[in-house]
């Protein structure tokens, strides 16, 4: 066929008796293409943010805006929105699952031993249960950085636990430590969520139960019991200790200043002996007859104290017994 005789379009049709369909406008169809297009715009172009949420608006894929909670206008079809939970706590299971949150809690460790089962830092095995809370601090950094923030959030926990928890010891993360376990995690998580550039902020991570595998549970119990049987017996070595050695301190030193007291009192009485005596003998110098009789009646003195019944007898006197007074007990006085 020759195309070049054609001048127009329309003469190929009309060569190849083929017919141009003609469309022709129904004013009939204005309201429905009205309603159509109000439909779009109402479906696609109205829009409502939750109270905990904030709206992100892409256009064609670029960064808007971001609208706070409530009834908002978007460009339909051209604009996309992303509602992001910014003050919703999410929260995230390791070692266990929860079945039904506040009503039926099912814990099944055994189910995530891929996640739980750690290595200590002396070479134990520990079975650790945790729990990782966060909030979504920036919503467009996450939509713009991060495919699927629980994975990442779950990955990266999942590997500061394990390197935490290889630093220490097993009785370091049974007891004493675990509060400092939680603050380290925490901390070396959300320096690695903020060097992505996240949005995420972590508000907690919590130790909820940490034991050894079943098979040596028993082996680990009986360990644990001698550890508190040992403490037990030091325990009670030093209540004794604390008990006797106190005492026979406290008698030791009740003994020395006992003497240091006795010997100061003689040595302060021998002084005060040799003081008396220094006196005496110079009064005696300057007055011998006077200093004998004083001295004499002195020691009389003390004598006839402890000469009980004493007797005065006159020389002269012949007969002496009718002057005794002799008393019903046979004394005389």
């Amino acid at each position: 066929m020759d195309f070049e005789k054609f001048e127009k379009p329309e003469d190929l049709f009309k060569g190849l008796n083929l017919k141009i369909p003609q469309f022709r406008f129904n004013k009939g169809m204005v309201p429905i293409a009205a309603a159509v297009i109000a439909v779009i715009v109402i479906a696609t172009g109205i829009y409502s943010t939750g109270a905990n949420e904030v709206g992100v608006i892409r256009r064609f894929g670029k960064y808007v805006r971001t609208t706070l909670p409530g009834l908002h206008v978007k460009i339909p079809l051209i604009e996309k929105l992303n509602n992001v939970k910014v003050k919703y706590i999410f929260k995230e299971e390791f070692g266990f699952r929860t079945a039904q949150a506040g009503v039926v809690t099912r814990y099944s460790p055994r189910e995530y031993f891929d996640e739980s089962l750690m290595l200590t830092g002396d070479l134990n095995v520990l079975v650790v249960e945790w729990i990782v809370q966060f909030k979504i601090k920036d919503p467009v950094k996450l939509l713009f950085n991060v495919r699927n923030p629980e994975r990442t959030v779950r990955n990266i926990s999942e590997a500061m636990m394990r390197q935490v928890v290889g630093d220490n010891t097993v009785n370091e993360v049974l007891t004493p430590r675990r509060m400092e376990i939680n603050n380290e995690v925490q901390q070396k998580l959300q320096k690695i969520l903020d060097s992505y550039n996240s949005g995420i902020k972590i508000v907690t991570v919590k130790l909820l139960d940490v034991n050894p595998p079943d098979p040596v549970k028993p082996s680990f119990n009986e360990v644990n019991e001698a550890k508190q049987e040992k403490e037990k017996v030091i325990n009670q070595a030093w209540e004794a200790y604390n008990k006797v050695i106190p005492k026979a301190r406290g008698e030791a030193e009740k003994t020395i200043r006992e003497a240091e007291g006795y010997a100061l009192g003689r040595i302060n009485r021998a002084k005060g002996d040799a003081a008396k005596f220094t006196v005496v003998w110079a009064a005696y110098k300057k007055s011998k007859d006077v200093t004998k009789k004083r001295l004499y009646l002195e020691a009389m003195d003390e004598i006839l104290k402890k000469a009980g019944n004493k007797f005065i007898m006159d020389p002269s006197q012949k007969g002496i017994l009718p002057l005794l007074r002799l008393n019903k007990e046979g004394g005389a006085s």
